[in-house]
């Protein structure tokens, strides 16, 4: 591979990593391999530290491909807890408030969720990366301050219930989106159009325009097709 010239390297995110560590990780990693100091490597579009699932990362000269591709359509697996919500819309932040779910039904669900579908202005959660001021939302919000941001036009594809778990109440969907599109939001949303709350307790991006998460490589394997690129090097 060669990372100078520019690669695109798409990547199973682990849990609890940022997008930040994904590319600070790789980039360490390719100049100890390729015996650089500084080389240009970005991602294509921030995934939540408690998310899992595709980032596509670009090494080189290829990362002037950046803008393009985080036009790219997304695609998500998620589970929503009803009937509370957090800060953060999602397990970052403990629950906040409680709500009622005795009204909720699966036909309730079948009603509200198609709703969702085609344009949607959506407002980004507190806890974002939003630009505010110079700074992230969420370094705002995690000061204490409040944070107004605005709502933004997207477009939701397809919206599915994948499964409802009516004793604990945890509602799974699949969503096809466009860039901008916050799953903890749409949560957010949802839970508010059923009458309650609603948080994420689990979200993975298993698609972003034609890389599916089944043809990613984890960390370590990206690190071992290096480490084994190198020995290769080295022998000839």
């Amino acid at each position: 591979m060669n990372f100078v010239e520019g690669e695109i390297i798409a990547i199973d995110k682990p849990l609890h990593w940022t997008s930040f560590d994904v590319v600070g990780k790789m980039r360490n990693a390719i100049c100890h391999t390729i015996g650089k100091r500084k080389l240009k490597v970005g991602h294509t579009g921030t995934l939540d530290p408690l998310a899992t699932g595709v980032v596509v990362v670009c090494t080189g000269k290829k990362t002037k491909l950046i803008n393009l591709l985080q036009y790219d359509t997304k695609e998500y697996l998620a589970t929503l807890q009803l009937g509370a919500t957090t800060p953060s819309y999602d397990m970052e932040q403990e629950v906040d408030h409680t709500y009622p779910t005795k009204h909720i039904t699966r036909a309730l669900i079948d009603e509200v969720i198609p709703r969702f579908l085609g344009e949607q202005w959506q407002t980004p959660p507190m806890y974002s990366a939003v630009w505010v001021d110079g700074k992230r939302a969420y370094q705002l919000a995690r000061q204490g301050e409040t944070v107004e941001l605005k709502p933004k036009l997207l477009v939701i594809d397809e919206i599915e219930v994948t499964d409802f778990d009516e004793q604990q109440m945890q509602l799974s969907i699949r969503v096809v989106c466009s860039k901008g599109t916050y799953i903890r939001a749409l949560a957010r949303d949802i839970g508010e159009s059923l009458g309650s709350g609603a948080y994420l307790t689990a979200l993975r991006r298993i698609r972003v325009g034609d890389i599916r998460v089944e043809n990613c490589m984890t960390i370590e394997q990206f690190s071992q097709m290096l480490r084994t690129e190198a020995h290769v090097e080295s022998n000839n």
